[in-house]
């Protein structure tokens, strides 16, 4: 086997560093320069794993991982520091700085041990992952074990204003999405390509929106327009809702079933110990006059705690302590349970919840999901609301635990960190539990004087047919006590020179019955929301007017240029066909311009998360042939190498300078891979 020369080590060594706290490797650059140093000899491998830091802070941007090097030793000492972590798991206010200086000193050894050692690696085959090595901060390949459940959406296209006027869609206040993207971006990868539900990532963040100025009107309505940093010659239109704040103390009496899965699959500390952790966070928040009740299930179902005052922290804490993952996963069992205690408990206008915590693993029993849909529905209408709280990864269902949330009038948050727990059920926790208004619809008309084509940005499955936005007996999303959403059009002028489509040559400029309007008017906005308690739903409606819009992006508002920078890093993740002029480094200017008031620090993590995906992506070494697929993703086939020097090729939704590795002493040419 041939030997990486010093020149290799180092350039290794500089690429691998920390930022702060989030631990950068450019992995695919380390297994291709080991490839290119080996003869193709077998090696045995010994595969790595590694512990994911709970007690993250972006805020103080300590997250880092925990990594277990291949050297034997070094996992004995970790396996012994992440058990005395785990000791502490338990207790809400362990000290994150604490746990990071440990891991801190941990992964310069491991990256300095990883680095220096030879890389193994098995001869070369199509569809197998060879080698497994743990760089600085970042969790080793793996085989293609990996179940977590992640739909792929097929982006919104271009509309034609002249032919589709109007688009509708239901209103979303998940956040699930950037929460797993943080997941996935922090381990050192980046997920499959459509898998970013864009308008989650949007809505985790909070802008400064004018606030409702009655109850009576449950939320406000605001509007945005500039040029788009996306395309040249194409505006961003934002639609933005904030709904009237509700102080916890004013919440009125909630009663909450939590309904914990305990099953086997849940047996890893970012599961069943983090999820613990995070329901004590969220019993301190609660009073005498909340009462809780604790359902669990694996292979069967049972009642822990039937409904106690939400102030009997004791009971609560002792119960949750109590919990020991083990067995098989009947969900369904489960949530007719904890209906049937919600249903016993309910509290007559009041908050009646019911949260579930998940890795979202419904494998055995009842696994009917439509059955549980429609079960999840039936109680939705008799009052009863569905949270959805997501822990873990290695068989996470992502899109049954939206689908569950959604169902059930309720809301979807992952739960990757301590600091988000607190985010979701101490920061948030009136937006988590009091809903303000139901079956929120927005229908937006453009129109085809001005407006030439319109592309709605996210909420792919949100999406609804016209008449739904008149039909009260179609369900939508609802919005809780202060929530904000945000939707983005990128809109095309009838005299922009950027079109994505030709005009027809038998066809017309102007819809029939335009005239009636003023010419100024790019759209119309109409909203639809069913109050609290009532089944008739209410309207708002609002003219888009073109002077409204400023003359360029750096003219527009902190909010409104930050929301754009999230959207499009989501899309570049996504890998867009849609986002000609964008870039990692333009959305990573555009999110450090517009940092604002940044309290708790999610814009600034949100920076940094930005730049590792860049250097993730400038990672991305793939070939043409029969197995397609990048080296980051951990569950994909290896590619082949290409022998033979190949043109240079930058992949379209990359736009950044690509990486082409130098082939040691002997070997002629540069060895360039590409999709």
């Amino acid at each position: 086997m041939g030997q990486l020369n010093n020149h290799s080590i180092e350039r290794i060594h500089s690429t691998a560093r920390v930022n702060k706290g989030y631990q950068l490797s450019l992995i695919s650059m380390s297994l291709f320069m080991a490839l290119s140093a080996c003869s193709g000899e077998q090696a045995e491998e010994k595969p790595a794993n590694s512990e994911q830091n709970l007690h993250s802070n972006p805020s103080q941007n300590q997250q880092i991982e925990q990594v277990k090097n291949p050297v034997q030793d070094h996992q004995v000492s970790a396996a012994n520091k992440v058990q005395a972590q785990n000791d502490r798991l338990d207790h809400p206010l362990v000290s994150q700085t604490e746990l990071s200086e440990e891991k801190s000193a941990d992964v310069y050894v491991a990256g300095k041990q990883a680095s220096e050692r030879m890389i193994k690696m098995k001869s070369l085959s199509r569809t197998h992952i060879m080698g497994q090595m743990s760089a600085p901060g970042v969790p080793a390949f793996r085989e293609a074990t990996n179940r977590d459940n992640f739909e792929r959406q097929t982006a919104n296209g271009i509309m034609v204003a002249g032919e589709i006027p109007v688009s509708t869609f239901s209103i979303d206040t998940d956040t699930g999405s950037y929460s797993t993207l943080r997941r996935w971006i922090n381990q050192g990868r980046l997920p499959d390509k459509g898998t970013v539900r864009v308008e989650e990532m949007i809505n985790y963040f909070n802008y400064q929106y004018a606030t409702p100025a009655a109850v009576e009107q449950p939320f406000s309505v605001n509007t945005e327009l500039a040029p788009s940093p996306y395309n040249e010659h194409k505006m961003l239109l934002r639609i933005g809702l904030k709904g009237y704040e509700v102080d916890k103390s004013q919440l009125g009496a909630s009663n909450l079933v939590f309904l914990l899965d305990v099953s086997g699959s849940m047996n890893s500390q970012d599961k069943l110990p983090l999820l613990k952790t995070s329901l004590k966070m969220l019993s301190q928040q609660l009073s005498e006059q909340d009462n809780v009740s604790i359902v669990v299930y694996a292979g069967a179902s049972g009642v822990v705690l039937d409904g106690v005052k939400g102030n009997d922290t004791q009971a609560i804490n002792q119960a949750l302590n109590s919990l020991k993952a083990g067995g098989s996963t009947n969900g369904g069992a489960g949530i007719q349970q904890a209906y049937r205690l919600a249903q016993k408990h309910f509290i007559q206008g009041g908050v009646n919840r019911v949260i579930l915590a998940t890795d979202g693993d419904f494998n055995v029993g009842t696994t009917d999901h439509q059955a549980l849909m429609d079960l999840i529905a039936a109680k939705r209408d008799k009052g009863i609301a569905l949270t959805t709280l997501g822990f873990g990864q290695g068989n996470y269902n992502d899109h049954l635990m939206e689908q569950l949330a959604d169902k059930g009038n309720g809301h979807y948050a992952y739960i990757d960190t301590l600091n988000e727990a607190r985010k979701v059920l101490v920061d948030e926790l009136s937006s988590t539990l009091l809903t303000i208004a139901k079956d929120v619809k927005i229908q937006v008309e453009f129109n085809p004087a001005i407006v030439s084509e319109y592309r709605l940005i996210g909420y792919e499955n949100r999406a609804l047919n016209r008449e739904d936005f008149n039909n009260d007996k179609v369900d939508a999303g609802e919005i809780g006590a202060g929530h904000r959403v945000t939707a983005l059009y990128e809109i095309s002028y009838v005299d922009s020179p950027n079109q994505a489509n030709d005009k027809l040559r038998y066809g017309y400029d102007d819809a029939t019955g335009v005239e009636k309007y003023s010419r100024d008017e790019i759209a119309f906005l109409k909203l639809r929301y069913k109050p609290i308690g009532k089944d008739t739903s209410r309207l708002i409606s609002y003219a888009i007017r073109r002077d409204s819009g400023v003359k360029t992006l750096a003219l527009a508002s902190d909010d409104y240029r930050f929301s754009a920078a999230v959207a499009g890093l989501g899309q570049l993740i996504n890998q867009s066909l849609y986002t000609h002029d964008l870039s990692y480094a333009k959305v990573i200017d555009l999110a450090q311009s517009s940092m604002g008031q940044d309290a708790f620090g999610y814009r600034h993590e949100f920076v940094q998360l930005a730049k590792t995906a860049s250097l993730l992506a400038d990672q991305e070494a793939v070939v043409e042939g029969e197995n397609m697929s990048s080296v980051i993703h951990p569950i994909k086939p290896m590619p082949k190498p290409i022998v033979e020097a190949q043109p240079k090729y930058i992949a379209p939704h990359i736009k950044s300078a690509q990486y082409q590795l130098e082939i040691d002493k002997g070997v002629q040419g540069v060895q360039t891979f590409h999709r």
